[in-house]
């Protein structure tokens, strides 16, 4: 079943963020954008190198107005455990979400029973609470935080301009396309 449009349920969980225990809501989301960015467990091995990525392009995210949550089924108390232990984990400036019972994890879709953690899994939260976008691997497979980011600017310019889309490779202030009958057939 295809998530696009689907509205996010109710949640709230606990979060690790800049030193602190807070908790994070649905209310939270709405208004901005956002992406959450599911990922099987800490003190593992792929799961660092996206992170320290979405580190690294946090400011970037920002800079769009969109708030990045990581997600896994670890609580609050290892997120910081994982901080306080990890170089790589230290750089991490956006809230790490705790999801021990596997709520938002099934609510994305992403649970995987068997083994109590998540498949890595990234979504485009639009201001109304709604997936715009999503991308679901397998968990050997990392993804990149500028693909990641290039798909926010495209959801965003699409909000903003929706009588024209965004083809492969888009970029902002790239060339865009307006769907019309003149186009069939021609690109």
């Amino acid at each position: 079943m295809a998530l696009i449009g689907k509205e996010i349920t109710d949640f709230t969980v606990k979060a690790y963020v800049n030193g602190e225990f807070k908790d994070v809501s649905k209310e939270d989301l709405l208004g901005k954008w956002s992406v959450f960015v599911f990922y099987p467990a800490d003190f593992t091995f792929v799961c660092p190198t996206e992170l320290a990525d979405l580190a690294d392009h946090y400011e970037e995210f920002q800079k769009a107005g969109v708030e990045v949550y990581s997600v896994s089924t670890d609580t609050h108390y290892v997120h910081k455990a994982w901080h306080d232990a990890s170089e790589t984990i230290r750089r991490i400036k956006f809230p790490m979400l705790a999801d021990p019972t596997g709520q938002l994890c099934r609510d994305f879709g992403v649970y995987i029973e068997e083994e109590g953690v998540a498949l890595r899994g990234s979504f485009v939260i639009n201001p109304e609470g709604k997936i715009v976008a999503y991308e679901v691997n397998d968990n050997s497979i990392g993804r990149e935080a500028a693909e990641l980011l290039r798909k926010v600017h495209a959801a965003q310019f699409v909000a903003q301009n929706g009588d024209q889309v965004c083809p492969a490779k888009w970029r902002p202030g790239a060339e865009t396309l307006k769907p019309s009958l003149d186009l069939v057939g021609k690109l």
